[in-house]
């Protein structure tokens, strides 16, 4: 079956599991599960652009996270900005940094481990940027959005309290994200950005202009990126230098693409889905074996994620394919 056909049957399951999920679901941490998969998913296609799709592997991609959660929050708290207004500027703030980046790095023909290791550099000098700006960023102890406590300003505030408000926003960021992997599958900029992968020498022989292809990539990565900062600040309301820019987050977006699927449109969902599905069972195995034990879960976590990048290299949908694959062949 093609990627353009089987793309929209999937599409149409994921589209009936969204909807269905807040009619079926009351549980408030379940929702609230759901929601951090969605928005994780969403940072992870990020990354699937630029990696995935690139193959110009990121370990600093919270640049681009934290500059977009800077923007929506700083703009806010200190420019007074409706948070509608601010999102465009912060996916902007995600495009730029983009560019800046992408340009000193592809400019001189960085790649592969150097390419890694400039955006882990960029990354920590924007965190140390941001502790040490604290007229701007209010430092290490972080930057509030003042809290709206009228539900009925709840969608003009872009803060949703208690309800199912933040979910449908991840929703909505994922069905977007999705929908970029799909024309990026289905492009001539897909094309070209894969050949550069697969070999970028052989790409430009055959006149596809390197530099400009991962430019784009890197600013379209950015703004995706950038826009999940954005869900970040309005759920959570606050942002640190550590959060922003840490590694944490640069971790995260790079695994759950990894585990789902390198260079697939529902790579990252599907890595995002089960990598909380397993902290969450990892955390409740711990705890029935051994007792409340900190950490031992995380232990557990680890040796899994270890488990499957040792066995699938190509990710559950790497998977997925090659079993679907196998009952064709056998039919």
């Amino acid at each position: 079956m093609s990627i353009r056909s089987s793309f929209w049957p999937l599409f149409g399951v994921f589209m009936i599991a969204a909807i269905a999920a807040p009619l079926t679901i009351s549980s408030v941490f379940w929702m609230d599960f759901l929601t951090l998969t969605l928005f994780l998913a969403v940072l992870g296609q990020g990354w699937n652009i630029l990696g995935g799709y690139g193959g110009q592997f990121s370990f600093g991609h919270a640049v681009f996270f934290g500059t977009g959660a800077y923007l929506q929050v700083i703009l806010q708290a200190k420019l007074g900005f409706n948070p509608w207004a601010a999102i465009p500027f912060a996916i902007f703030g995600g495009i730029v940094i983009g560019a800046f980046t992408g340009f000193l790095s592809f400019r001189y023909g960085l790649r592969g481990s150097y390419f890694a290791l400039i955006t882990l550099a960029f990354a920590e000098a924007f965190r140390v940027l941001a502790t040490s700006a604290e007229a701007i960023t209010d430092g290490g102890q972080g930057i509030y959005i003042t809290l709206n406590q009228d539900p009925s300003r709840a969608l003009a505030t872009l803060q949703f309290g208690a309800g199912n408000g933040y979910y449908f926003c991840a929703v909505v960021m994922t069905v977007m994200s999705l929908l970029v992997a799909y024309w990026i599958e289905n492009s001539r900029f897909g094309a070209q950005l894969i050949a550069i992968r697969e070999d970028e020498d052989a790409a430009e022989a055959i006149g596809v202009n390197a530099f400009k292809v991962k430019m784009q990539a890197i600013c379209l990565s950015g703004a995706i990126t950038a826009f999940g900062g954005v869900f970040y600040a309005q759920k959570f309301l606050l942002m640190d230098p550590n959060i922003a820019y840490g590694p944490v987050k640069s971790v995260e977006m790079l695994v759950m693409p990894i585990i789902g699927g390198m260079g697939t449109i529902f790579g990252p969902l599907v890595g995002s889905f089960f990598l909380h599905s397993l902290g969450e069972v990892s955390k409740e195995a711990a705890h029935a074996l051994v007792g409340d034990r900190p950490g031992l879960d995380l232990i557990v976590y680890g040796i899994a994620l270890v488990l499957i990048l040792a066995l699938l290299p190509n990710g559950l949908v790497g998977l997925m394919r090659k079993l679907l694959r196998r009952e064709a062949s056998r039919a």
